[in-house]
């Protein structure tokens, strides 16, 4: 047995003896009031250098604490911020998808695309299908086997390529993706632990997002035509080989669905336009700036998906009256069950952590300590890159690892003068990077299924060694253009944020207190 192939034995034998997010997040609470009395009992404690003031760990045991965490269990969960953002885009999203609206538009991107752009049309797809994550990877990674076969071309090759697109590009897009509330929202919380009163837009890394979607295509048609296809040779097609049902064309009524619902999106982008373009329009504050707008932005996804994925539902059928919108959105939520019971422990732990005021406890220390090694910003944030993208082969949840290292990256990195966006960035580049090579990643099993239609003997190890090399250049090319980014300063989003954040001067020595300050 090779060294690589030992090092993902193991990755996958130490991942599968991990339990379920939920019960990790149950652990790590006990964990937080157990360690809470020890570190209380020794008066540790630090000196806030914003605000000058005595940080102590707080005994998260005591009968205050316990009749607090018990009175306000509810209001823990309805307050949790990502939850609320989550489940409005979902209503819509859910809709569209129930619909048929997004399975129709991602096929739509892939028919009748040239030999030679299959591959960057694919990938595209696919980066543009993580929008829909259900539909990326059921609708979209088997159509791409089906395409590259058509064309006389290996499948697995056209599984990979979109395969690479959904998961390897999570957070590449050219549009605001349910992804954005659900991160920035546990964010903005982290960020409160050191300015207290600190929002984080949803649009601020859009323009990062939107300048890797095609850095991404590039890269993964690039090591799909130069390496991944090459080392899969020619395709044998097996004796009892059957060929799968339909060729991803569309039906006349789902293009008259499309149609109906692109100038139904059409024109809700112009009613928002009106809305939030004039210096006095309704999407403004009274100093005419476009907060409301950007706070907007989950209802005016979740009204989009809906209006649209209703309208094509009527085109196509699948919705005859209002009970059938309703029955979708009811069926959608379901879907959220899921993460409904994980929110509730995430959010938890996050409060109880913070109530324990170890998260400022920590996030100060590490600011001083990292700030005693003077790296650079650039090193730091590449470190956190890493470090993230090591850690998602053992914990597969991109909520539920921002959850645990948010309220210590965020506030420490603020410290040391890098933005909370920034640091949200750098942890999605890291994320996504290894979400193929996972076997924590859910919808392995089924990609692997797909795989074994064409090429039976298609083991999971098989899966692993096509995806790694989408998975380490899509990790440098993200290092690389994070690099970029910082030397020339340029904003993460429209809303001016960069990987730049100004720490007040008081706040520039950890060790040292000083006076408040804001961003």
């Amino acid at each position: 047995m090779s060294i690589g192939s030992a090092i993902l034995n193991s990755v996958e034998k130490a991942g599968n003896k991990l339990p379920d997010p939920v019960t990790i997040f149950l652990i790590l609470i006990a964990v937080v009031m157990g360690a809470s009395f020890g570190l209380a009992a020794l008066d540790v404690a630090v000196t806030n250098p914003v605000s000058g003031d005595d940080i102590a760990v707080v005994n998260l045991l005591t009968g205050a604490q316990l009749q607090n965490l018990l009175v306000g269990m509810p209001g823990v969960l309805t307050g949790f911020a990502p939850l609320g953002m989550v489940l409005v885009v979902m209503i819509g999203a859910g809709i569209a998808e129930k619909t048929g609206l997004l399975s129709a538009g991602l096929r739509v991107m892939v028919s009748g695309a040239p030999s030679y752009l299959l591959t960057p049309v694919l990938v595209f797809a696919g980066v543009m299908g993580n929008l829909a994550v259900d539909s990326g990877y059921i609708v979209m990674v088997p159509l791409g086997a089906v395409v590259f076969a058509a064309a006389g071309r290996h499948p697995i090759a056209g599984i990979a390529a979109v395969f690479a697109g959904v998961s390897a590009g999570f957070s590449a897009n050219l549009v605001v993706t349910s992804l954005e509330p659900l991160l920035f929202g546990i964010t903005e919380v982290a960020a409160q632990t050191i300015e207290p009163g600190a929002t984080v837009g949803m649009l601020d890394n859009y323009y990062f997002t939107i300048a890797l979607t095609p850095l991404l295509v590039i890269v993964g048609t690039l090591v799909n035509d130069r390496i991944v296809e090459p080392r899969l040779g020619t395709w044998v097609r097996p004796a009892d080989f059957a060929e799968p049902e339909g060729n991803g064309s569309l039906s006349a009524n789902e293009r008259k669905g499309l149609l109906w619902a692109g100038l139904s999106l059409l024109a809700i982008t112009i009613i928002v336009l009106f809305m939030a373009v004039p210096v006095d329009g309704i999407l403004r504050d009274p100093n005419g700036d476009l907060a409301p707008f950007y706070r907007s932005i989950v209802a005016i996804l979740m009204i989009a998906f809906l209006v649209s994925g209703t309208i094509y539902g009527i085109a196509v059928g699948s919705v005859k009256s209002d009970k059938d919108v309703v029955q979708l959105g009811t069926r959608s939520m379901a879907d959220m069950g899921g993460y409904i019971i994980l929110a509730f422990a995430m959010a938890h732990f996050i409060m109880l952590f913070g109530a324990s005021e170890m998260d400022t406890v920590i996030a100060i220390s590490g600011a001083g300590g990292l700030q005693s090694l003077n790296l650079p910003a650039p090193l730091l944030i590449i470190g956190m890159v890493i470090l993230v993208a090591v850690l998602n082969l053992f914990m597969g949840s991109a909520s539920a690892k921002w959850a645990l290292l948010a309220p210590v990256f965020v506030p420490m990195l603020m410290l040391l003068g890098i933005s909370p966006e920034g640091s949200t960035l750098a942890y999605r580049m890291g994320d996504q990077a290894t979400n193929i090579i996972t076997p924590l990643m859910p919808y392995l099993p089924l990609i692997l299924i797909f795989c074994q239609r064409y090429v039976p003997e298609f083991g999971l190890g098989s899966l692993i060694a096509v995806m790694l090399p989408y998975s380490m250049a899509i990790l440098v090319s993200s290092l690389t253009m994070i690099f970029v980014w910082f030397a020339l300063d340029l904003p993460l989003g429209p809303n001016g944020a960069s990987f730049t954040y100004e720490v007040p001067a008081a706040a520039s020595a950890p060790a040292e207190a000083g006076a408040d300050g804001r961003r």
